[in-house]
């Protein structure tokens, strides 16, 4: 407790403060959840939730003296907000939700004690208090005993808590990814028994999850047990798909646990959280999502060859179809989808690399169709090695690293970065005599192609293969 306690230092007098001004108005006052989790976990919150008896009017009012700003977008819900200075408080009336059972929204019914508060919390080591201002440490659950134990626990029985929030069996999930628990077994049985109750969630509150899974310390337990418990196949349906089953002769290695380790891998490649963008600091959500998604078009493109062997041809490319169209369904942001659909799509293409023979051509390429994505392309290519044979490990490494020296020389060399065609647009149009539109899109794009074919060649022969190129089309007879 005194640890907890000291972990507590630096928002004590905050704390003291609102308990303090809650008491002289008569109304209880406590901090709950998980600032007091982390708190005992050794970590640092930035959230400072609280719960009350006082009414969101009175909470209103007694916040209003306390900060600088106030607001109420929480108030149907009983959630009061505040400012002073950097700190930030959520102060909510206690609550003993009922939900309609249709849909996750709670009808909304204040309760008159933190002890029944507490029970409607979704685990039991997220349903411990600190009373304020005294500190006085409430723990009706055991939520303390399952921090050491490491195991996640309903206050309620996890049919009825589930049955209420079907998110809460999200969030399982996202705390066994962020703190490593494990579920205990009652809660893992209401999972898989109640999993296609998450359907009833919005896209947008799953994708919330999903996103906080995957940028915590352990991804893959987390992915583990969405797929455990049947969650996967209804919010991410791709991922246990790739549970192919192994034939008898062991043709083809498993895709599902691939794609873990090559996540995992890809996590290690990551840099320092205050490093530069080309160091790809992490957690990053782009190149986790790509390490997860980049063989999600296998189970569509699998065949069996003559011979034994089995071919997978396009996956990459129906792959990056697949992963847009789950991102989409999940509501994530535009530019991550894409960046992710187009890692997807790229995390072959070094693989025609051989022993070195592209030409500088296929490296310009290269870094092109990468663009800004070309540090997270890097890194994910590097992951996706999984072999257990040194030989063709070391292999396959050594030519990367060609690679990137190639990449790094011709960089340096033409500033590969910022490759255009040698004549701009103005003029393109004023050596054919067009006007902008379609027609100069495509001289355009067939002076960036000698660029990238070619290297830099300079203004006249840019215009002498632009000339060529115009003889040819049927707009030039015109």
């Amino acid at each position: 407790m005194r640890e907890a306690v000291a972990n507590l230092a630096p928002v004590l007098p905050v704390l003291t403060d609102l308990g303090e001004r809650f008491a002289a108005a008569g109304h209880e006052l406590a901090l709950v959840g998980g600032p007091v989790r982390d708190a005992f976990l050794g970590r640092t919150s930035n959230d400072l939730d609280l719960t009350t008896s006082a009414g969101p009017d009175e909470t209103e009012r007694l916040l209003t003296g306390w900060g600088s700003a106030t607001w109420d977008m929480g108030r149907a819900f009983g959630t009061i907000g505040a400012r002073r200075g950097a700190t930030v408080v959520e102060v909510t009336t206690y609550r003993a939700d009922a939900y309609d059972g249709v849909t996750r929204k709670p009808v909304v019914a204040f309760g008159d004690s933190l002890e029944e508060d507490l029970v409607r919390r979704d685990f039991a080591c997220n349903a411990m208090a600190l009373r304020l201002p005294d500190l006085a440490f409430v723990d009706p659950h055991g939520g303390l005993g399952d921090l050491e134990a490491k195991v996640l626990r309903t206050p309620s029985p996890p049919e009825v808590s589930f049955d209420d929030d079907p998110l809460r069996m999200m969030r399982a999930a996202r705390f066994v990814a962020q703190l490593g628990f494990v579920p205990a077994p009652d809660v893992l049985a209401a999972m898989r028994e109640m999993a296609g109750d998450i359907a009833r969630v919005s896209a947008e509150r799953v994708r919330d999850e999903l996103v906080k899974l995957l940028l915590a310390p352990h991804p893959r337990a987390g992915l583990e047990l969405l797929s455990a418990s049947g969650l996967a196949a209804v919010v991410l349906p791709e991922l246990p798909a790739l549970q192919l089953e192994v034939d008898e002769h062991h043709r083809h290695k498993d895709v599902y646990e691939h794609s873990m380790t090559v996540l995992e891998q890809a996590i290690d490649l990551e840099g320092p959280a205050d490093g530069p963008p080309e160091s790809v600091p992490g957690p990053d959500l782009v190149l986790r999502l790509a390490a997860l998604l980049h063989d999600v078009g296998k189970p569509a493109t699998r065949r069996f060859e003559d011979g034994g062997g089995v071919s997978f041809h396009h996956h990459e490319v129906v792959g990056a179809k697949l992963a847009s169209k789950r991102l989409k369904a999940l509501r994530v942001d535009k530019e991550t989808t894409k960046a992710v659909a187009r890692l997807v799509e790229l995390h072959l293409r070094f693989h025609g690399y051989g022993e070195g023979q592209w030409t500088d051509s296929a490296v310009r390429r290269y870094v092109t169709d990468a663009g800004d994505l070309l540090p997270r392309l890097h890194r994910l290519t590097r992951a996706d090695c999984t072999t257990r044979n040194v030989r063709k490990a070391r292999r396959l490494s050594e030519a990367y690293d060609d690679l990137e020296r190639r990449i790094e020389r011709l960089t340096a060399e033409e500033e590969l970065k910022a490759v255009r065609p040698e004549l701009d647009g103005n003029q393109i149009a004023e050596a054919l005599g067009i006007r902008p539109g379609p027609v100069l899109g495509r001289a355009y794009q067939h002076l960036l192609a000698v660029r990238l074919d070619e290297g830099p060649i300079g203004p006249d022969a840019a215009r002498e293969r632009l000339l060529s190129w115009w003889a040819e089309q049927p707009e030039s007879q015109g």
